[in-house]
């Protein structure tokens, strides 16, 4: 009977958000084949402003022709936003990719570096078809961080020389050498434009007030090249410019020219660097779009394979390889849009200029271009994610992994950064420090590390040093501990248990584990059975309980507190998430379940509900009190009256169980005993003794038997009053005319585990019969209740 609320899906092909069709709603018209919202086109603007500059920053960095990069801006747009998973990244050539693109321009030419991104893509779409897509995501963030911070070490240097007026060099250590005779010989129009691209870039965002607010909506990025360009014309500075060459010229991928083993690394790194940084940027993109309704998380699998069939397009095509692009997608994100047709459109657009503008986009001066490309390489090292490695104690292996990118290459610093990032976690995992104190006569043995099998000999001579009889506690700082070190440990706490001694294991910041600590009481409880009457062994004497325990123990005060720390550590982070989602909403129940306080009667369980589904009122033998000054309670007419008017639920149910103590009271009852607070609220349960107990009236039949007794048919007949009860409050009784409101009654016997619906056929007669099947009118019987078994 779980509450199901119907998830919004996104069309893929779309911006319209579909939920499950109301009843009565009217037809729907006729759906465009690409409807495209107003938001989706503003965003795919704005996007479209900020690719068209970085997309020839992008190619001029690379030595690739400058038309490589508007191709694969535009192939990015349509055929990756198109086929791609992720429907607000924006995919395109990325800076992340430059370093590459340009070693393979450098090595094998432009035509055999259009054939390695044809067979890239096609590398890309046979991990999609094998769906590894989520096993590129177990790549150390540190690794990622220090590949990108490399590309954009090696991009930085390099555009610099064009900055300064100069030409770059092939590799990283020939700029850093040719840096000082570039300095010595500096371009005064090319530094100046450089100058004033980079001021208007910073400084754009930052503009004050309200006017710089609506200023600040014009991508940067476009006005500091827009700016630069103006100035230099107006000038009339001699600078190289854009040259866009007819697209006659424009060159196509040919046959790969090479050896054999150094085109496959080519593939292999190329395949590598774009699926990485596409898988990343997909759930970069995600987390930037977390907190709305009406978008859908990215399929990785798809995203990968739409990224392969990407770079196969632009490959042949003659553009450089395409990747997903963070500084787009998360433009387009923030623009508002809503489904993958800006993305699109944005590649639509990108076409357009590509046709239309050739004039406008050959005055700019190269040395803009470069600049913008410089600022975007020196962005991709980021302090955030130096301090996030930083303390993750994983800046090593971002050293190891940046220094080998600029220094090798990008799939060697890549692998270098793998093997560091290995070998830090063995030593991590062998590193273990154990220590033994003694305060105030508690012995602390401490383990700070991760607990394995070559731990166990010092971690055996620490616990040995602890005397027999002592209190004892084992503080574990660490996140794992393998079998070995558990049985050692827990063998040992066995022994120390035998000779009188007390043992506490804690975790970090000092909280109790219950593992392997419970198996020494001789409880064998498991995550899954803490409800179950068990009858677990409790320690009864001194010696084998805590100091904790006694001081903090009722009966069952150990108990409660082993249940929470069990549903802190298993529970909660299974239901965080749908929770966060309930506070964030509301509640929205769809049903007012009214039952027994019987600790017996697990409402969620029975019902296979969740948080949310259920508002549930539990109180001694699940009473409805007619309202009224003399016989109401306010408490349960609060609650019918909250859940009916302001919940809006849809249904009521009452259920009663076998067994039930309140029912068996009033059957024992003595009316003219003294009136305690129990006596006093069963006493709206009267109407339902004398119903039962009413010899013209038949008794309600169990699926087709007689009741067991008279408990059992007082327990029945409850069900039946109460829901009379329940007609007689005005929020019900006004639901129930119009129709919004429903009203069930339900059974569950405890000792079968088994759960029966009553229905009412004719409201009027009060004859029931099942709720699957028809009314047989053969049958003399006043009630009865549906078998679910059925």
């Amino acid at each position: 009977m779980s509450a199901c609320v119907p998830t919004p899906t996104t069309d893929p092909d779309s911006n319209r958000t579909e939920r499950d069709p109301r009843p009565h709603s009217p037809p729907e018209g006729p759906r465009r084949r690409f409807p495209v919202s107003a938001a989706d086109l503003s965003a795919s603007i704005a996007v479209f402003l900020i690719a068209l500059p970085l997309s020839l920053g992008i190619a001029l960095a690379t030595g690739a022709p400058l038309q490589a990069g508007l191709v694969a801006a535009a192939v990015g747009g349509l055929v990756a936003g198109r086929l791609g998973g992720s429907p607000l990244q924006v995919s395109g050539p990325a800076a992340g990719l430059t370093v590459v693109t340009a070693d393979l321009i450098h090595q094998y030419g432009w035509r055999t570096t259009c054939a390695i991104t044809i067979f890239a893509g096609l590398s890309q779409l046979g991990l999609a078809h094998l769906r590894v897509a989520r096993s590129a995501l177990a790549v150390s963030p540190a690794i990622v961080h220090g590949m990108l911070a490399g590309i954009g070490v090696t991009i930085a240097v390099a555009q610099l020389h064009i900055v300064l007026g100069g030409t770059p060099q092939s590799s990283v250590s020939a700029n850093l050498g040719a840096l000082p005779a570039q300095l010595a010989h500096v371009h005064p129009a090319a530094v100046s434009v450089s100058v004033l691209t980079l001021v208007l870039l910073l400084a754009w965002p930052r503009l004050p007030g309200p006017v710089g607010r609506q200023l600040r909506t014009i991508p940067a990025a476009l006005v500091a090249v827009a700016g630069a360009t103006a100035a230099a014309a107006l000038a009339a500075l001699s600078l190289p410019k854009v040259d866009l060459p007819s697209w006659r010229s424009h060159a196509l991928a040919g046959m790969p020219d090479g050896p054999v083993l150094g085109l496959v690394a080519a593939v292999l790194t190329t395949t590598l660097v774009c699926s990485v940084q596409s898988l990343l940027g997909a759930v970069a993109t995600d987390k930037l779009a977390a907190g709305r309704t009406d978008v859908r998380r990215s399929d990785l699998d798809r995203e990968l394979s739409g990224q392969g069939a990407a770079n196969v397009v632009s490959g042949v095509l003659g553009g450089l390889p395409i990747a997903g692009v963070a500084v787009r997608s998360t433009a387009n994100v923030r623009a508002g849009a809503t489904s993958r047709n800006s993305t699109m459109l944005h590649g639509v657009w990108v076409v357009g200029a590509t046709l239309l503008l050739v004039p406008v986009l050959e005055l700019i001066p190269l040395a803009s271009l470069a600049a913008l490309v410089m600022a975007v390489g020196v962005q991709m090292v980021s302090l955030h994610h130096i301090r996030t490695v930083t303390r993750h104690r994983e800046v090593l292996v971002y050293a190891v992994t940046t220094l080998g990118v600029v220094a090798l290459g990008v799939l060697e610093g890549v692998a270098l950064g793998i093997a560091v990032a290995v070998g830090v976690a063995l030593h991590r995992l062998t590193r273990t420090r154990i220590t033994h104190d003694e305060r105030d006569g508690v012995h602390h043995v401490h383990v700070r590390g991760q607990l394995t099998f070559l731990g166990v000999p010092r971690l055996s001579r620490a616990l040995h040093q602890v005397p027999a009889g002592a209190a004892a506690v084992v503080e574990l700082d660490g996140s794992f501990m393998d079998h070995a070190a558990y049985e050692s440990l827990q063998d040992w706490q066995h022994a120390h248990h035998a000779r009188g001694g007390s043992v506490e294991i804690t975790g970090r910041a000092g909280t109790r584990i219950a593992e392997p600590a419970s198996t020494s009481t001789g409880c064998r409880c498991r995550p899954w059975t803490p409800w179950r009457n068990h009858q677990c062994d409790t320690p009864t004497t001194p010696a084998a309980r805590t100091p904790r325990e006694e001081a903090a123990e009722g009966p069952s005060g150990h108990q409660l507190a082993r249940g929470i720390s069990a549903f802190q550590r298993n529970t909660a982070p299974l239901v965080r998430r749908e929770l966060a989602r309930l506070a964030r909403e509301g509640q929205q129940p769809s049903q007012l379940f009214l039952t027994c306080a019987d600790s017996r009667l697990v409402t969620s369980m029975i019902t296979s509900s969740g948080p949310g589904d259920l508002f549930v009122v539990r109180n001694v033998g699940n009473l409805v009190p007619l309202p009224g000054e003399e016989s109401g309670d306010d408490s349960v007419a609060a609650a019918i009256e909250y859940a009916v008017d302001v919940l809006k639920v849809r249904s009521i149910t009452v259920c009663g169980h076998s067994g039930c103590g309140a029912m068996q009271a009033l059957l024992k009852a003595d009316p003219h005993g003294a009136q305690t607070p129990l006596k006093r609220w069963l006493r709206h349960g009267r109407p339902s003794l004398e119903r039962a107990t009413d010899k013209n009236r038949p008794w309600a039949r169990l699926a087709g038997r007689e009741p067991a007794d008279a408990v059992e048919q007082l327990c029945l007949t409850n069900i039946i009053q109460q829901l009379e009860h329940l007609r007689a409050h005005d929020s019900v009784a006004r639901a129930l005319r119009e129709g919004v409101l429903e009203l069930h009654g339900m059974y569950f016997h405890v000792g079968e585990a088994q759960a029966y619906l009553l229905t009412e056929a004719t409201p009027e007669s009060g004859v029931f019969d099942q709720v699957t099947g028809s009314a047989d009118p053969s049958d003399p019987t006043g009630t009865v209740l549906h078998d679910t078994r059925a």
